[in-house]
């Protein structure tokens, strides 16, 4: 998977982010067109045993503290054992205080993230320690280093590549 952040006053092509099961693009977002733009936290619920995405939602903390409080909800709602996937897209974090306690709760802690930042973390829910979670702090950080990494979910375990 691969967060990204809008930047700069000028488009370019890296302004995209994605995630792939089995190798095949399961969402694909971008600030700068080419691609649909899914601004905020965009969660995916995750069936490990047959890969596939049972849903996807998006939260756009950018525009709305209500978005987080939903974010929030959602996340508290997810069953135990749940496998769940989040990455942002374009600037999450303006309005997303209301979000943040649910994400530390599966120990996915994104309080120090800054304006267009960048995040992307794999969770099972109500196991904080198998959360993998990357982030880059600054706009210039998630430009050259965008939060991003591959991972094999294998039953209900995480291998982290």
């Amino acid at each position: 998977m691969l967060a990204y952040s809008a930047y700069g006053p000028s488009c370019t092509p890296d302004m995209a982010g994605f995630v792939k099961l089995n190798g095949t693009v399961v969402w694909r977002s971008s600030w700068c067109g080419g691609y649909p733009s899914y601004r905020g936290i965009n969660v995916f619920l995750i069936d490990p045993f047959e890969c596939y995405v049972q849903e996807r939602r998006q939260f756009d903390t950018y525009d709305s503290s209500s978005e987080a409080t939903e974010l929030s909800k959602y996340l508290q709602l997810m069953n135990h054992g749940a496998i769940i996937v989040g990455v942002s897209a374009d600037e999450p974090t303006r309005h997303w205080t209301n979000a943040l306690s649910a994400l530390q709760q599966l120990r996915a802690d994104v309080s120090d993230v800054q304006n267009r930042g960048s995040v992307a973390f794999v969770a099972q829910k109500s196991f904080p320690r198998k959360t993998v979670l990357r982030k880059a702090l600054t706009e210039a950080e998630s430009h050259t280093h965008p939060a991003a990494f591959d991972a094999i979910i294998t039953g209900i375990g995480l291998i982290l590549l």
